[in-house]
């Protein structure tokens, strides 16, 4: 090689020491470009691969988000329903509020009725007393004072006082249709008071008989007083009582009565028979 390159003028071998510089200058720079090439490359696909993992994550947010989305709307739909299902039962309980209110209203207003009405009852019991055939009369008279001091009790709702109330008149009702005996004492003759057996057919007639069961009496309905009966009366009389006392069967009575008969005021005369 240096016998040739001596050969060769010295010009050309400028020459060609200046291209092959030249050559391997660019085959230098190629290889830089290269590599540069080839780490821009790496960075691109690194950031390609970020970008691609930040834009996965992105998107799986907005699946999240989505997913989030349609569970609020539904809470959303179930909570409508459920408010609307609150007011129509806070209309419903509206309504009923205003029903209760007027009941309540019905029955301060009953109240303020049924309590007068009730001593009008109880004093119309009163008054029906004193007029009527005296059965049972001590037991009808402490009904009554029972039903008087009961009205001021604080501790008895007035409908269990009006319930007792109408339990005293159907009592009295019950005297009116019924055949019973009691014991009691009775004024005569000059109000000396004796005990008896007292005997009532409904109002129709109302006698007694002494305990030795000698003598008998009859209720003068429009004299208001007790009247001696004869003794032709005994026998059915008697009658009378053993029937009420259920010791013989249903038969034939002949009573006196007691009706409240108009007849002259002088009058004295046996009450009428039944």
């Amino acid at each position: 090689m240096p016998a040739v390159l001596a050969k060769i003028p010295s010009a050309w071998c400028c020459r060609v020491f200046m291209i092959t510089a030249t050559g391997l200058m660019s085959a230098a720079l190629s290889a830089n470009e290269l590599d540069t090439a080839r780490a821009l490359d790496g960075e691109i696909v690194e950031a390609a691969a970020l970008s691609q993992e930040q834009i996965d994550a992105i998107e799986d947010q907005r699946l999240d988000s989505l997913a989030q989305i349609a569970a609020l709307e539904e809470q959303i739909a179930d909570l409508n329903i459920y408010r609307d299902h609150l007011i129509s039962l806070i209309a419903d309980q509206d309504k009923e509020a205003d029903s209760l209110n007027q009941q309540m209203q019905g029955i301060a207003d009953t109240r303020q009725g049924v309590v007068p009405l009730m001593y009008r009852m109880i004093a119309g019991l009163k008054q029906h007393l004193a007029e009527d055939d005296p059965i049972r009369y001590q037991a009808r008279k402490a009904r009554i004072e029972r039903l008087e001091t009961m009205m001021s009790v604080a501790n008895v709702s007035d409908a269990e006082k009006f319930r007792r109330i109408l339990e005293a008149y159907q009592i009295e009702l019950d005297y009116g249709k019924k055949l019973g005996v009691y014991q009691a004492e009775i004024s005569v003759d000059n109000n000396n008071r004796i005990p008896v057996d007292v005997l009532y057919l409904g109002r129709a007639s109302l006698v007694a008989r002494s305990l030795d069961g000698q003598d008998f009496w009859a209720w003068n309905d429009l004299a208001r007083v007790w009247q001696p009966l004869k003794r032709s009366h005994a026998t059915q009389v008697n009658q009378a009582f053993a029937m009420a006392s259920q010791q013989v069967g249903p038969s034939i009575l002949q009573l006196p009565l007691s009706f409240k008969l108009e007849r002259p005021a002088e009058s004295s005369a046996q009450p009428e028979e039944l």
